[in-house]
């Protein structure tokens, strides 16, 4: 089994003991919530709570071996074992997911995906507008991943550019994930951007995160995220994206 540790105030089932809550007082919520803060400047992502719910995919390879090549994030689900990320983050064989990853460590465990959930217009045509999936997690020793670091919500219907949002992500080409807040802008009626420097390879997936610590936005969409570093892409999360998360989740 892997040793897995747990991040303060985050949700807990019974079997932990009792439920702390917390209020999330990191400047970068403050200012994706509207507070002062600099936009459109990315830096090495802090240890929060929240951030331990963002971590990096691995391949087929092993957990922790290969090298990370996407990214992901818990999002709140009634069994607590749901991940999202971009669809073409997903492919053949075996995927792990480490949240909290930093410098080769998994602070809280390592989770094998044993199923994927994307939209018909994606395992069809691979439509950028429908460049969002979920995955399923296996427990590890009878616990699920959403208890140990809890889940942000996933929402639909969001008026882009409504608020400033998080985005955390992990570079290729880095051990630790990156963090910039910027409000995002339309680019199409299915498609919104987001001014942010250095999210180069493997941030597909990252979670575009309001102050009310609710997923808006996923990096991926037109150009599969972008074809330069410094502009990130996203679907719009409407009906599509709802239905997606109704059936992975079983809510």
């Amino acid at each position: 089994m892997n040793r897995i540790t747990r991040p303060p105030g985050n949700r807990r089932h019974a079997f932990f003991g009792a439920i702390v809550l917390l209020a999330v007082t990191t400047s970068s919520v403050a200012a994706a919530d509207g507070g002062p803060g600099p936009l459109g400047v990315t830096t090495q992502a802090s240890y929060t709570s929240s951030s331990s719910r963002i971590g990096a995919l691995f391949g087929s390879g092993g957990a922790l071996e290969g090298g990370h090549f996407c990214t992901a994030s818990v999002v709140h689900s009634k069994q607590g074992n749901l991940i999202v990320t971009a669809a073409h983050c997903i492919g053949s064989g075996t995927l792990w997911f480490a949240p909290g990853y930093r410098d080769g460590r998994a602070p809280y465990g390592v989770w094998k995906i044993v199923k994927t959930y994307v939209g018909d217009a994606w395992s069809g045509d691979q439509n950028e507008d429908s460049d969002v999936a979920f995955a399923a997690v296996e427990s590890i020793g009878g616990v699920d991943v959403e208890d140990i670091v809890g889940g942000n919500k996933f929402v639909t219907g969001r008026e882009t550019g409504a608020s400033a949002v998080t985005v955390t992500g992990y570079p290729t080409s880095q051990e630790e994930p990156i963090t910039c807040i910027n409000r995002p802008t339309v680019q199409s009626s299915t498609q919104q951007r987001i001014d942010c420097p250095s999210f180069t390879s493997g941030t597909s997936g990252s979670p575009w995160v309001n102050g009310y610590g609710e997923v808006v936005g996923i990096l991926g969409g037109h150009e599969q995220g972008g074809s330069t570093p410094d502009i990130s892409y996203s679907v719009v999360l409407g009906n599509e994206a709802a239905d997606l998360y109704r059936t992975a989740s079983g809510e």
